[in-house]
């Protein structure tokens, strides 16, 4: 068996896994009455589970774990390792923090867990990723600044864990954004680590893509009336940012063992996700410019603008969704071309644009509503 037919088999094993277990989930959910209660800051009406993202990360240990054990019983000769000896440290310490994140947002998602809290266990499980060897050591040329020595590398490789893993959670705002953005990435992912020949990582970026797919039916197709609709919570928001941002910092790791490495990595590794991580850079400076809590919720996130302008959660979700491929596509066709600085800075100044765009737009609705009354 080939490692594409690997990929493949644990895509498919993730993928029934997470079929098998949502319905179980939806049924417990209802039995032990565990919604997620609408409230002035939330967009959707009426009683809804929220533990979705319960299936997350027993799918992928579920699957990982068996694709080692088939390795173990039949041989590489037959079933090739997708664990290198070189792999086995980012696994560990990448699941023990995996672990710590799940626990963390069941606990928010039946009882609640504060901010700070939070916090306080995120950088727990981003320093103990790191000690795995997982850091950010080269920044390819971004303003003049190459190799990164451990002392930077390590501190800006933390911050990044926790800033990814918030953008995932913060952007999980409307039926299928979350689920939609990060499926994008998965895939993305998948390929590039193939193309690489990192097996591990293509394999845990195809597993959790495998586990999000039905995860995105329920949340975007499934009627409420019937009980067939779910989010997932803090615990799938906190699982899935924390395996992107796993996958983004490998991948953006200058590493001269690994076969076909690709130029100005790290550029390729955040393209994908530069909606949510720029959309949270944005509402912070919005909340600070009006002397606001960066922590405080609110409805500022551009998914809210495009409700705002009357699109429908669903018509809203697609958008955002070619948005971020958008500016995917833009990156890796011009990345071989312009500068890594200047190539930034045309990401920055087309977000801003459309921001103030959607701004504009949103306040011309409002005074045309406002005249008519």
């Amino acid at each position: 068996m080939g490692y594409i037919s690997i990929l493949l088999l644990s895509f498919f094993i993730s993928l029934g896994f997470s079929i098998f277990i949502i319905p179980r989930i939806l049924l417990i959910s209802f039995k032990k009455h565990l919604f997620d209660i609408p409230d002035e800051r939330k967009v959707h009406q009426g009683v809804i589970p929220r533990l979705g993202g319960v299936s997350f990360f027993p799918a992928v240990v579920f699957t990982l774990a068996l694709m080692t054990g088939l390795n173990r019983i039949y041989g590489p000769e037959v079933f090739p390792s997708i664990i290198s000896g070189s792999d086995t440290a980012v696994l560990s310490f990448g699941l023990s923090s995996l672990l710590l994140l799940y626990l963390t947002g069941i606990t928010d998602d039946l009882i609640g867990v504060r901010y700070y809290q939070k916090f306080i266990v995120q950088i727990f499980c981003a320093i103990l990723l790191v000690t795995s060897g997982l850091w950010i050591n080269n920044l390819y040329g971004i303003f003049g600044i190459y190799e990164l020595p451990a002392s930077v590398g390590i501190p800006f490789t933390v911050f990044a864990i926790v800033f990814i893993t918030n953008a995932i959670n913060l952007i999980d705002g409307i039926d299928g954004l979350a689920s939609g953005l990060s499926g994008i990435a998965f895939l993305f992912f998948t390929v590039l680590f193939a193309y690489q020949r990192e097996w591990l990582y293509a394999s845990l970026a195809i597993v959790t893509l495998g586990t999000l797919i039905p995860f995105f039916y329920y949340n975007v197709f499934g009627n409420p009336a019937r009980g067939r609709k779910i989010f997932m919570g803090d615990t799938g928001s906190l699982t899935i940012g924390f395996v992107l941002s796993i996958l983004a910092i490998r991948f953006s790791m200058s590493d001269v063992t690994v076969l076909h490495r690709v130029p100005d990595a790290i550029v390729i590794a955040f393209s994908v996700l530069i909606t949510p991580v720029f959309d949270v850079v944005r509402v912070i400076l919005h909340r600070a410019r009006f002397h606001k809590n960066i922590f405080s919720p609110d409805k500022n996130h551009i998914h809210h603008k495009f409700l705002a302008l009357g699109f429908t959660h669903r018509a809203a979700m697609i958008t955002i969704l070619l948005i971020s491929a958008g500016f995917a596509a833009m990156n890796l066709l011009l990345l071989t071309h312009v500068n890594i600085n200047v190539l930034l800075f045309l990401d920055i100044f087309i977000w801003t644009v459309m921001q103030l765009y959607l701004s504009h737009r949103i306040k011309q609705v409002k005074e045309a509503s406002d005249s008519k009354h």
